[in-house]
């Protein structure tokens, strides 16, 4: 499909359906743009995903999940009941497809393929918050104090060797640290940790329900709608997509559809025919209040797939995977296993309240994002599929859409004021 002009006196009418953080950056990208903008969401803007990430901004998490490592630590991680993957003997059978073809993408072919993709999509994300944070009044958000990597000893770093060798291949520096290094970056850092990987140009977000806040703002300031719905069926229609659901006018008419809504997706998706095997790799935090001081940036804890970052409202410690579908209520059990990692990890922690928090990282098999038009059904974009780094790659997805339907592809949405 040819990219239509901004300059058409009749301009693109676009829905945005997803107010996450890629929803709202995509409605935000468009309006820029010229595009007349509606966007869709039935709870609170943000307040999914992107209210409980750990606001990590990682362009160098260019290694697929799929490693060949990875398939290899899986059993061991399956049979311990507080490792950092956890999959319910009841939910197997549904999510037996899905790990089947996430065991296939870790072909070295299809690693390599996923790093290309991923690297050309993160690319340039960090310069692209930080100037957008600026842009949107809100520049104490974005802080670039890198990430820290923690392991046990160099031998368990050795573990995860071609993450690291991917990272450097594409042009990631890395400073290698021992405990002496590690602790001139982060005084209070884990003990048990003498061997530090640290990435010094990636970046981290405050408060990442915040930063989505300030995005709509910007969105509805240029004249975006925001409709409160809960969509439940896209229509093909002779004008366009017709958009079904509580709280949709039923008259509305789209000449173009973005899909941006995550774990959600594929339910949309199935009847129109297409099949999109995304997976929620359910994550969560425990958030101590007031506690932020103890890191100055990102830090992770890579023996347990966790990862530490200080908020404007305390310390978030969050991160792991359970498989367990989007109907499941939160595991009690996960939540505690991640206070205990952090007050395992923070002493001065002991006697201070913790708030827990679950959500769905949508995650496909290869971890590459769906990020563009769908050919066999005009008009309909998607924007999915993030997995673990929808922060990092909100920015540049939102640019690539906006790009591809608006023609646009000079000036990047986040250098252009925010009226």
């Amino acid at each position: 499909m040819a990219p239509e002009s901004t300059a058409n006196p009749h301009p693109l009418r676009v829905a945005v359906i997803g107010a996450g953080v890629v929803g709202v950056s995509t409605a935000l990208a468009l309006r820029c743009h010229g595009a007349e903008v509606m966007l869709l969401e039935r709870g609170e803007p943000g307040m999914a995903c992107s209210y409980g990430n750990s606001g990590a901004i990682s362009p160098g998490s260019v290694a697929p999940l799929a490693l060949p490592g990875v398939l290899r630590s899986v059993p061991g991680m399956l049979l311990d009941r507080d490792g950092p993957l956890a999959l319910p003997l009841r939910y197997l059978p549904r999510a037996a497809s899905w790990l089947l073809a996430f065991a296939r993408s870790a072909d070295p072919a299809k690693v390599r393929a996923a790093a290309e993709a991923l690297n050309d999509l993160y690319h340039g994300a960090v310069d692209a918050h930080e100037s957008l944070a600026r842009q949107l009044g809100v520049p104490e958000l974005f802080i670039r104090h890198g990430h820290l990597h923690l392991y046990p000893d160099a031998a368990a770093a050795d573990k995860d060797a071609l993450g690291w060798q991917l990272r450097a291949h594409y042009g990631y520096a890395v400073q290698q640290l021992d405990r002496a290094g590690i602790e001139a970056l982060e005084p209070q850092a884990p003990q048990g940790y003498a061997h530090g990987r640290f990435l010094a140009d990636h970046g981290t977000i405050l408060n990442p329900l915040r930063y989505v806040q300030a995005l709509l703002r910007a969105f509805m300031r240029r004249g975006g709608q925001l409709l409160r719905a809960d969509v439940r069926r896209l229509r093909p229609a002779e004008d366009g997509w017709r958009i079904e659901g509580e709280g949709v006018p039923g008259d509305a008419r789209w000449p173009h559809v973005v899909l941006a809504a995550g774990a959600w997706t594929p339910p949309l998706l199935k009847p129109l025919g297409l099949w999109l095997p995304i997976e929620s790799q359910r994550g969560y935090h425990a958030e101590f209040a007031g506690a932020q001081a103890m890191v100055r940036r990102t830090v992770v804890l890579a023996d347990k797939k966790v990862f530490v970052a200080p908020m404007e409202g305390g310390l978030r410690v969050g991160g792991t995977v359970e498989i367990a579908g989007i109907q499941a209520p939160p595991s009690p059990r996960r939540a505690a296993l991640m206070e205990r990692i952090a007050r395992e990890a923070f002493p001065a922690l002991a006697g201070q309240p913790a708030r827990h928090w679950m959500g769905h990282r949508p995650c496909l098999p290869n971890s590459v994002p769906v990020v563009g038009h769908v050919d066999a059904l005009p008009g309909l974009w998607l924007a999915v599929g993030h997995g673990h780094l929808g922060l990092t790659g909100s920015l540049p997805t939102a640019q690539r859409i906006a790009s591809a339907l608006c023609g646009a592809r000079a000036e990047p949405f986040w250098t252009m004021p925010q009226a």
